[in-house]
């Protein structure tokens, strides 16, 4: 081939590390993909982002990811990351434009993508011959061949000729420390042979593990059922642990024991609901294409239903607790432990906690909570800060509320001191 070759220009690129590789989202996704390629070695990075704060930041130095040190972003900022507000510009001189920008749902449960096609309308203007884009962002199958790539090609242009367009899910799972970007095993679906092949260079430089998949419609859907496997899973012991508790049964013991066998059976443990920026909100990509194809996703709403009545379940445990106790909900004063959707990690995004203080203030309780890793939340028009002092907090508290295990919380301890606990996560030690 020609060094002229728009494929095999971008390959030499890759391998010499001189591609300038843009990521469009400097979030969750994007900043720890933007380090990983960074400190591959490539000699120019840049992250693009509409927030100036989080641009700031990294110019300074600093992290606002927990995964991402402080001491690695300063490393590489100003060397071979960089930062920018000014797609346009960027997008004109980079090699490789990877998408990582929020896909929530809106109101209604159906994808809100006009992040996803305002960043795309952004490199399509700037789109040039030799360019890899990788859409990274979850969204239903299809969305990468169906709808980024009529807007690249309306530019005349052409997928796998003169420019290469995947999709290559992000399957960061925020906390981690064995599975990071770097470790995870990388999906690329091209929209044609070879635009997985450039696509699968590119990340060969900086993961250690690649699969290559035959469309970018069976990345999506990968994508997909990962975490609608999760979700429905979670739903079925969260169902198994209501099941129990009608029946008097420790849901706990019952867990442990089925996972005593060696095949067949993958543990799975009830909680509060779910939360993050995947398992509640993958599986309802799959049932609204799948609702366009006149298809009734069965599985996926059983479980958003289930996973979604948690909470209530859990305030009326509190409820009764109280009860028990002598005491109405109404001016209690209940604790909630932690606020992140998961243990030891800062993102309260679609946190089962939100809805548990939102139902526990309905209910006239007085409510606080404390997370060491969430200093403050903003939810439903209201405000609250983490209690600064726990001891005091314990004290206080008619009843605690166990929503969010970390690591850092001593449990005997608040075992010892906390009145009346409802221990979602079973973090308590047992009796």
């Amino acid at each position: 081939m020609a060094r002229t070759d728009p494929h095999a220009v971008l390959l030499h690129k890759f391998a010499d590390r001189s591609a300038h590789i843009a990521i469009l989202g400097m979030g969750y996704v994007g900043l720890p993909l933007a380090v990983a390629f960074a400190e591959a070695g490539f000699t120019r990075v840049t992250g693009l982002d509409i927030d100036a704060g989080k641009l700031a930041a990294l110019q300074r130095g600093e992290s606002y990811v927990e995964d991402i040190s402080a001491e690695r972003v300063a490393r590489i900022v100003g060397v071979n990351l960089f930062t920018s507000s000014d797609f346009d510009a960027t997008l004109a001189s980079a090699d490789v434009a990877i998408i990582c920008v929020p896909t929530p749902l809106n109101k209604t449960r159906d994808p809100d993508i006009r992040a996803l096609t305002a960043a795309s309308e952004a490199i399509a203007r700037a789109l040039h011959p030799g360019m890899l884009i990788s859409l990274e962002s979850t969204t239903y199958p299809g969305t990468t061949d169906e709808l980024l790539r009529p807007m690249f090609e309306a530019r005349g242009l052409r997928a796998g000729q003169d420019f290469f367009l995947v999709f290559s899910p992000e399957r960061i799972d925020p906390g981690r420390k064995d599975f990071v970007v770097e470790t995870t095993p990388k999906i690329v679906g091209g929209v044609s042979p070879a635009c997985c092949e450039v696509g699968v260079a590119l990340y060969r430089q900086a993961i250690r593990s690649v699969v290559a998949v035959s469309s970018s419609q069976a990345a999506e859907m990968s994508k997909l059922l990962e975490n609608t496997f999760r979700a429905v899973n979670i739903a079925l012991v969260n169902e198994i642990a209501l099941m129990c508790d009608k029946l008097g049964i420790d849901v706990w013991e019952v867990i442990d024991a089925a996972a005593t066998k060696p095949y067949g059976f993958m543990k799975f443990t009830p909680g509060p609901g779910v939360g993050g920026h995947c398992i509640p909100l993958d599986p309802h990509y799959l049932s609204w294409k799948l609702r366009t194809l006149n298809y009734n996703a069965r599985f996926v709403q059983l479980a958003d239903e289930i996973n979604s009545g948690m909470p209530a379940y859990w305030v009326g445990k509190v409820q009764d607790a109280l009860n028990e106790h002598e005491k109405a909900i109404k001016g209690s004063r209940v604790l909630v432990l932690g606020v992140a959707y998961k243990k030891d990690i800062d993102d309260v995004r679609e946190s089962p906690a939100l809805d548990i203080i939102e139902l526990l203030r309905q209910k006239g309780a007085r409510v606080s909570y404390h997370d060491p890793h969430v200093p403050r939340i903003d939810h439903g028009g209201v405000t609250l800060r983490s209690e600064p002092d726990l001891a005091a907090a314990l004290d206080a508290a008619d009843c605690v509320v166990v929503v969010t295990d970390h690591s850092a919380y001593d449990w005997p301890a608040i075992a010892r001191q906390a009145r009346l606990v409802v221990d979602t996560r079973r973090a308590l030690p047992r009796a």
